[in-house]
């Protein structure tokens, strides 16, 4: 199975909200949010990516 990086800028982050209200893999810590896991399955890329895309300062990518 295909192993997918989480690259998370936290100095970028405002703590919106908006990756964990989609994906099990992000969660606010105060007002700042943090991915549970940085690598990733298949099973977990695509909504990953809908956090990578819904995020307004663009802090998260996905590579691999």
């Amino acid at each position: 199975m295909k192993k997918y990086q989480v690259i998370f800028d936290e100095e970028a982050c405002i703590g919106c909200g908006a990756c964990e209200a989609i994906c099990n893999n992000w969660t606010l810590e105060g007002d700042i949010a943090k991915p549970l896991k940085t690598e990733i399955g298949e099973d977990e890329i695509d909504e990953n990516r809908e956090a990578e895309d819904i995020c307004p300062v663009d802090a998260i990518k996905i590579e691999g």
